[in-house]
Protein backbone atom coordinates (compact mmCIF):
# COMPACT_ATOMS: atom_id res chain seq x y z
CA UNK A 1 0.00 0.00 0.00
CA UNK A 2 2.82 2.44 0.88
CA UNK A 3 4.52 1.82 -2.46
CA UNK A 4 1.25 2.38 -4.30
CA UNK A 5 0.55 5.63 -2.45
CA UNK A 6 4.08 6.89 -3.04
CA UNK A 7 3.88 6.08 -6.73
CA UNK A 8 0.56 7.87 -7.03
CA UNK A 9 1.80 10.95 -5.23
CA UNK A 10 4.98 11.10 -7.31
CA UNK A 11 2.88 11.01 -10.46
CA UNK A 12 1.11 14.27 -9.61
CA UNK A 13 1.31 17.00 -12.18
CA UNK A 14 3.12 20.23 -11.38
CA UNK A 15 0.12 22.40 -12.10
CA UNK A 16 -2.58 22.80 -9.47
CA UNK A 17 -6.20 21.77 -9.63
CA UNK A 18 -9.39 22.49 -7.72
CA UNK A 19 -11.02 20.11 -5.24
CA UNK A 20 -14.34 20.58 -3.44
CA UNK A 21 -14.54 18.59 -0.22
CA UNK A 22 -17.66 17.96 1.89
CA UNK A 23 -16.47 17.45 5.46
CA UNK A 24 -18.33 16.09 8.49
CA UNK A 25 -18.39 18.63 11.30
CA UNK A 26 -16.17 16.63 13.66
CA UNK A 27 -13.40 16.80 11.05
CA UNK A 28 -13.46 20.60 10.95
CA UNK A 29 -10.71 20.46 13.57
CA UNK A 30 -8.35 18.36 11.46
CA UNK A 31 -9.12 19.16 7.83
CA UNK A 32 -7.10 22.39 7.81
CA UNK A 33 -4.01 20.53 9.02
CA UNK A 34 -4.51 17.86 6.36
CA UNK A 35 -4.85 20.45 3.61
CA UNK A 36 -1.80 22.34 4.87
CA UNK A 37 0.28 19.15 4.72
CA UNK A 38 -1.00 18.32 1.24
CA UNK A 39 -0.19 21.80 -0.05
CA UNK A 40 3.37 21.44 1.19
CA UNK A 41 3.70 18.90 -1.63
CA UNK A 42 1.39 20.59 -4.14
CA UNK A 43 1.18 24.34 -3.36
CA UNK A 44 -0.79 25.23 -6.48
CA UNK A 45 -3.74 23.05 -5.53
CA UNK A 46 -6.98 24.75 -4.49
CA UNK A 47 -9.12 22.88 -1.97
CA UNK A 48 -12.51 24.27 -0.97
CA UNK A 49 -14.19 22.88 2.13
CA UNK A 50 -17.86 22.76 3.11
CA UNK A 51 -18.54 21.69 6.70
CA UNK A 52 -21.89 20.38 7.95
CA UNK A 53 -23.48 17.31 9.50
CA UNK A 54 -22.85 14.07 7.63
CA UNK A 55 -26.56 13.56 7.00
CA UNK A 56 -27.01 17.00 5.49
CA UNK A 57 -23.98 16.62 3.23
CA UNK A 58 -25.03 13.15 2.07
CA UNK A 59 -28.46 14.48 1.17
CA UNK A 60 -26.89 17.29 -0.85
CA UNK A 61 -24.68 14.82 -2.72
CA UNK A 62 -27.65 12.60 -3.52
CA UNK A 63 -29.22 15.72 -5.05
CA UNK A 64 -26.05 16.29 -7.13
CA UNK A 65 -24.30 18.97 -5.09
CA UNK A 66 -20.95 19.60 -6.84
CA UNK A 67 -18.55 17.99 -4.35
CA UNK A 68 -15.55 15.91 -5.33
CA UNK A 69 -14.87 14.13 -2.01
CA UNK A 70 -17.03 13.37 1.02
CA UNK A 71 -15.49 12.78 4.47
CA UNK A 72 -18.27 11.36 6.63
CA UNK A 73 -18.44 10.71 10.37
CA UNK A 74 -19.79 7.22 9.78
CA UNK A 75 -19.92 4.44 7.20
CA UNK A 76 -23.68 4.42 6.57
CA UNK A 77 -23.97 7.64 4.57
CA UNK A 78 -21.04 6.88 2.22
CA UNK A 79 -22.39 3.35 1.72
CA UNK A 80 -25.75 4.81 0.72
CA UNK A 81 -24.02 7.03 -1.85
CA UNK A 82 -22.07 4.07 -3.19
CA UNK A 83 -25.22 1.98 -3.54
CA UNK A 84 -26.85 4.87 -5.41
CA UNK A 85 -23.91 4.94 -7.85
CA UNK A 86 -22.94 8.41 -6.67
CA UNK A 87 -19.46 7.57 -5.41
CA UNK A 88 -16.54 5.18 -5.18
CA UNK A 89 -16.55 2.39 -2.63
CA UNK A 90 -16.22 3.76 0.95
CA UNK A 91 -12.86 3.64 2.69
CA UNK A 92 -12.58 3.93 6.49
CA UNK A 93 -10.04 6.64 7.27
CA UNK A 94 -10.38 7.10 11.05
CA UNK A 95 -12.28 6.09 14.17
CA UNK A 96 -13.64 8.72 16.53
CA UNK A 97 -14.74 8.67 20.16
CA UNK A 98 -16.98 10.59 22.55
CA UNK A 99 -16.00 12.75 25.49
CA UNK A 100 -17.96 14.62 28.14
CA UNK A 101 -16.75 18.24 28.19
CA UNK A 102 -17.33 21.15 30.56
CA UNK A 103 -15.86 24.63 30.49
CA UNK A 104 -15.91 24.47 34.30
CA UNK A 105 -13.96 21.93 36.32
CA UNK A 106 -16.11 18.94 37.34
CA UNK A 107 -15.87 15.69 39.24
CA UNK A 108 -15.99 13.07 36.48
CA UNK A 109 -15.52 10.05 38.74
CA UNK A 110 -19.19 9.08 38.37
CA UNK A 111 -20.64 10.26 35.04
CA UNK A 112 -24.28 9.17 35.64
CA UNK A 113 -24.34 10.96 38.99
CA UNK A 114 -22.83 14.08 37.44
CA UNK A 115 -25.24 14.24 34.50
CA UNK A 116 -28.36 13.60 36.58
CA UNK A 117 -27.38 16.05 39.34
CA UNK A 118 -29.21 19.32 39.89
CA UNK A 119 -26.04 21.22 39.02
CA UNK A 120 -26.37 20.12 35.40
CA UNK A 121 -29.44 21.75 33.89
CA UNK A 122 -28.55 21.70 30.18
CA UNK A 123 -26.55 19.14 28.20
CA UNK A 124 -25.46 19.82 24.63
CA UNK A 125 -25.72 16.84 22.27
CA UNK A 126 -25.71 16.39 18.50
CA UNK A 127 -28.89 15.48 16.63
CA UNK A 128 -28.91 11.67 16.29
CA UNK A 129 -30.93 11.85 13.07
CA UNK A 130 -28.27 13.69 11.08
CA UNK A 131 -25.01 13.50 13.05
CA UNK A 132 -23.29 10.13 13.60
CA UNK A 133 -21.77 11.42 16.83
CA UNK A 134 -25.30 12.29 17.92
CA UNK A 135 -26.41 8.74 17.19
CA UNK A 136 -23.49 7.40 19.24
CA UNK A 137 -24.42 9.79 22.06
CA UNK A 138 -28.00 8.51 22.03
CA UNK A 139 -26.73 4.91 22.14
CA UNK A 140 -24.49 5.77 25.09
CA UNK A 141 -27.31 7.34 27.10
CA UNK A 142 -29.67 4.48 26.23
CA UNK A 143 -27.26 1.69 27.15
CA UNK A 144 -26.30 3.41 30.41
CA UNK A 145 -30.03 3.78 31.18
CA UNK A 146 -29.83 7.57 31.50
CA UNK A 147 -31.90 8.64 28.50
CA UNK A 148 -35.24 9.03 30.31
CA UNK A 149 -33.66 10.91 33.21
CA UNK A 150 -31.79 13.29 30.93
CA UNK A 151 -34.32 13.87 28.16
CA UNK A 152 -35.54 17.22 29.53
CA UNK A 153 -31.97 18.50 29.86
CA UNK A 154 -30.86 17.80 26.30
CA UNK A 155 -30.15 20.69 23.93
CA UNK A 156 -29.80 19.40 20.37
CA UNK A 157 -27.32 20.84 17.88
CA UNK A 158 -27.32 20.23 14.14
CA UNK A 159 -23.75 18.94 14.11
CA UNK A 160 -21.01 17.92 16.52
CA UNK A 161 -19.19 21.22 15.81
CA UNK A 162 -22.29 23.17 16.83
CA UNK A 163 -22.54 20.92 19.89
CA UNK A 164 -19.10 22.14 20.94
CA UNK A 165 -20.21 25.75 20.54
CA UNK A 166 -23.26 25.11 22.71
CA UNK A 167 -21.09 23.34 25.30
CA UNK A 168 -18.80 26.33 25.64
CA UNK A 169 -21.43 29.06 25.48
CA UNK A 170 -24.96 27.94 26.30
CA UNK A 171 -25.07 24.73 28.35
CA UNK A 172 -23.50 23.34 31.51
CA UNK A 173 -21.83 20.41 29.79
CA UNK A 174 -21.82 18.58 26.46
CA UNK A 175 -20.98 15.34 24.72
CA UNK A 176 -18.60 16.08 21.85
CA UNK A 177 -15.94 14.38 19.74
CA UNK A 178 -12.58 13.76 21.38
CA UNK A 179 -10.90 15.56 18.50
CA UNK A 180 -12.30 18.87 19.82
CA UNK A 181 -9.88 19.07 22.74
CA UNK A 182 -6.87 18.63 20.45
CA UNK A 183 -7.40 21.97 18.76
CA UNK A 184 -4.76 24.54 19.81
CA UNK A 185 -7.28 26.90 21.43
CA UNK A 186 -8.87 24.01 23.38
CA UNK A 187 -5.78 22.47 24.91
CA UNK A 188 -6.13 24.42 28.18
CA UNK A 189 -9.08 22.14 29.00
CA UNK A 190 -7.63 19.35 31.13
CA UNK A 191 -8.51 15.68 31.06
CA UNK A 192 -10.03 14.63 34.37
CA UNK A 193 -10.97 18.19 35.26
CA UNK A 194 -12.74 19.56 32.18
CA UNK A 195 -13.33 16.39 30.21
CA UNK A 196 -13.40 12.63 30.34
CA UNK A 197 -13.64 9.98 27.65
CA UNK A 198 -16.92 8.04 27.64
CA UNK A 199 -16.68 4.27 27.60
CA UNK A 200 -16.88 2.93 24.04
CA UNK A 201 -18.58 -0.20 25.42
CA UNK A 202 -21.86 1.70 25.32
CA UNK A 203 -21.92 2.86 21.69
CA UNK A 204 -21.15 1.46 18.27
CA UNK A 205 -17.61 2.31 17.15
CA UNK A 206 -17.59 5.58 15.21
CA UNK A 207 -15.86 4.36 12.06
CA UNK A 208 -15.52 7.31 9.70
CA UNK A 209 -15.35 6.66 5.99
CA UNK A 210 -14.80 8.69 2.86
CA UNK A 211 -15.77 8.42 -0.79
CA UNK A 212 -14.67 9.96 -4.06
CA UNK A 213 -17.68 11.62 -5.70
CA UNK A 214 -16.17 13.05 -8.87
CA UNK A 215 -13.96 10.26 -10.16
CA UNK A 216 -12.94 12.25 -13.25
CA UNK A 217 -11.22 15.00 -11.24
CA UNK A 218 -7.53 14.04 -11.16
CA UNK A 219 -6.67 16.45 -8.35
CA UNK A 220 -9.51 15.03 -6.24
CA UNK A 221 -8.16 11.53 -6.84
CA UNK A 222 -4.74 12.69 -5.71
CA UNK A 223 -6.01 14.33 -2.52
CA UNK A 224 -8.15 11.25 -1.83
CA UNK A 225 -5.00 9.12 -2.09
CA UNK A 226 -3.10 11.49 0.21
CA UNK A 227 -5.80 11.07 2.88
CA UNK A 228 -4.89 7.36 2.99
CA UNK A 229 -1.18 8.01 3.47
CA UNK A 230 0.91 7.54 6.60
CA UNK A 231 1.39 11.32 6.75
CA UNK A 232 -2.36 11.91 6.88
CA UNK A 233 -2.80 9.16 9.48
CA UNK A 234 -0.19 10.79 11.71
CA UNK A 235 -2.05 14.10 11.53
CA UNK A 236 -5.37 12.46 12.40
CA UNK A 237 -3.82 10.72 15.40
CA UNK A 238 -2.63 14.09 16.68
CA UNK A 239 -6.27 15.16 16.66
CA UNK A 240 -7.32 12.24 18.85
CA UNK A 241 -8.51 9.81 16.19
CA UNK A 242 -7.67 6.12 16.13
CA UNK A 243 -6.59 4.53 12.89
CA UNK A 244 -8.70 1.76 11.29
Amino acid sequence: MRIFLLATLLSLTLFGGSVRVAVAANMSYAIDALIKAYKQHYPKSTITVTIASSGKLASQILHYAPYDIFLSANTAYPQKLYEANRSSKPIVYAQGSLILLSKKKRDFSDVPTLLTSKNIKKIAVANPRTAPYGKATHEYMTHTKMIDKLRQKLVYAESIAQTLTYTLTATDIGIVSKSAVFMPHMQHYTKGQNWTELSSRYYTPIRQSMVLINQTNQEAQQFFTFLQSDEAHTILQKFGYHMP
